[in-house]
C-alpha cells in the first residue's frame, strides 16, 4: 500500500500511526517533497472522483486567486493540483481495491476492508 500527503499534515501523521497500529506496512510519499504527476492525479481522480481529491477547505486554495478557483472542471482541478500538490485532499491511499481519499470513519472501514 502507498500513502501520499504532507509529513507535516496532522490527518496524515494519524493515518500513518493508525496503519501502523493495524500492522500493515505502508509506503509513505510526500506529494510536495517527492511530487506526484499529472497523470497520477488523473488516475486518482478518475478512481476517486475529483470532487473529492480536491481539497477546497484549505489555506492553499482559499490563497489562489478568484480566476483560477472559478468554473473548475476536472480537467483544471487536476492541473491545479498538480501545481499546487497541498490542494489535494489527504491522504491519499493506493490500495489493491483502489484509491481511498480522506481519513474518516468511512476510509478507515474501506481501508480495513481493503487489507
Amino acid at each position: 500500500m502507498r500513502v501520499y500527503g504532507l509529513k507535516n499534515c496532522d490527518t496524515c501523521k494519524k493515518a500513518r500511526a493508525w496503519l501502523k497500529d493495524e500492522g500493515t506496512a505502508a509506503e509513505f510519499l510526500d506529494v510536495r517533497a517527492d511530487g506526484v504527476s499529472e497523470a497520477q492525479i488523473r488516475n486518482w481522480a478518475k478512481d476517486a472522483g475529483w470532487e473529492k481529491l480536491l481539497n477546497r477547505r484549505g489555506t492553499t486554495w482559499r490563497g489562489l486567486p478568484e480566476a483560477e478557483k472559478a468554473d473548475v472542471t476536472e480537467a483544471k482541478a487536476i492541473k491545479l493540483m498538480a501545481a499546487h500538490p497541498a490542494l489535494i485532499k489527504r491522504p491519499v491511499f493506493e490500495t489493491k481495491a483502489g484509491v481511498i481519499v480522506g481519513f474518516g470513519k468511512d476510509e478507515q472501514a474501506a481501508l480495513r476492508a481493503a487489507l
